[in-house]
């Protein structure tokens, strides 16, 4: 059985790092264990950050958070919605969709840049994160950055550990912004667009003066399985506004009126529209307890809906789309087809597919993250040496930075 190790302070954190070193011991670092998209590599022991527990310091007229890395992430939204603020690039759960159970973390969230359907106004996890801390290889103990917006110092240090997977460092404190919770929030639907046609719809709203803080596009394949039903028939397109109540009604009606051209128009209420972008957030439809492969594509917001027409040329495949079209969740119905996915994402412009789900044995096969250009190879193994001479941080996949 893999031994798992659970320190109970950052100090403890680090002789385990020096111990290790002396041994060669190699830790696969882990939070609330909700995330892993591959099982520890191979002679690694664990290394859980669940005993680093606890909210450190919390300025609400600041709008900043401190953390430590195993902080249940409900806890931390939890804190925050007394005050009525959030973590606005909505961080995605993955747990319906890889089967995990157990609890996500605040580290897991900025160690994986977890970011659901605001980011791509809001920014991504990183782009929040303002510090950390950190156990490097050596098991030395780093700060980076401080808990203050104003305050920048080493802010691409701590920027360069979120979506390191747990590569580079163990995250043992992270200090981040929050934004005010909107008042209310309805979302637009355009009922019976096409690909191509709900890419340029959501073209259209983003180019609005209307604050549109969510743009996705439900395929019929899958408009059914969210919200209960509850969306028109037809595939549909939504588009979410946030904010005062009379300005969201306003600004609504503006965005009714664009989209009218388009197709059919209706709006949901703020309860339904609080249930349909967490589903949308977490890719709902696909969390159906298969190992049918599944793939998290990101690329330009008009490139989506042709990379999926071209794979539907050669492979069963069924999609939908958030970030205005840029990030696709795509669904293999036989086999992952990683070759044929990254020629076509490279033919239509660049971009990026990580293999979140398929069987076990297949996954240990296929490179579940992009693979990299050998200029971005080699830096990124430079970085991985400052950070981890000795090699003690094995992340899923031969991931190294991200």
């Amino acid at each position: 059985m893999t031994p798992i190790h659970e320190p109970l302070s950052e100090e403890a954190a680090a002789r385990l790092v020096v111990i290790a070193g002396l041994s060669a011991t190699p830790f696969s670092i882990s939070g609330g264990g909700t995330r892993s998209l591959l099982p520890a590599a191979d002679g690694a022991e664990q290394l859980s950050t669940r005993g680093l527990n606890g909210i450190v310091a919390y300025n609400p007229a600041e709008m900043t958070m401190t953390a430590r890395a195993g902080t249940p992430l409900e806890k931390v939204e939890a804190a925050l919605a007394e005050n009525r603020q959030m973590l606005a690039f909505e961080p995605v759960d993955l747990r319906g969709v890889l089967g995990s159970s157990g609890i996500p973390t605040i580290g897991g969230v900025f160690a994986t840049n977890a970011s659901g359907p605001r980011r791509f106004v809001a920014g991504a996890a990183r782009d929040s994160l303002l510090g950390v801390r950190f156990v490097n290889g050596k098991g030395e103990i780093v700060k980076a950055g401080g808990r203050v917006m104003k305050n920048v110092t080493g802010l691409d240090l701590a920027k360069l550990l979120a979506g390191s997977h747990g590569s580079l460092a163990l995250l043992t404190e992270v200090t981040f912004r929050v934004l005010p919770m909107p008042e209310t929030a309805v979302t637009i639907v355009i009922s019976g667009l096409n690909d191509a046609e709900a890419t340029a719809a959501m073209a259209t709203a983003m180019g609005l003066p209307v604050e549109v803080s969510g743009a996705a596009h439900l395929p019929e394949s899958v408009r059914g399985r969210f919200a209960g039903g509850a969306l028109p028939e037809g595939a549909a397109t939504v588009l979410r506004l946030e904010g005062l109540a009379a300005s969201v009604s306003v600004r609504a009606q503006k965005l009714a009126d664009a989209m009218a051209g388009f197709g059919a128009v209706s709006q949901c209420d703020a309860g339904l529209t609080q249930r349909l972008w967490r589903e949308i957030r977490d890719a709902a439809p696909y969390a159906d307890g298969t190992s049918r492969p599944l793939w998290r594509v990101s690329v330009a917001p008009t490139a989506g809906q042709q990379l999926v027409a071209a794979l539907r040329l050669e492979a069963g495949v069924d999609a939908f789309y958030d970030w205005q079209g840029g990030l696709v969740w795509l669904r293999m119905e036989s086999d992952p087809e990683a070759a044929l996915l990254r020629r076509y994402i490279k033919a239509v412009g660049g971009g990026h597919a990580t293999l979140l789900r398929a069987r076990p044995e297949v996954l240990s096969t296929t490179e579940i993250f992009q693979p990299q250009t050998d200029a971005v190879t080699a830096l990124q193994t430079a970085v991985k040496a400052s950070f981890d001479p000795h090699g003690l941080f094995r992340a899923p996949g031969g991931f190294i930075a991200q």
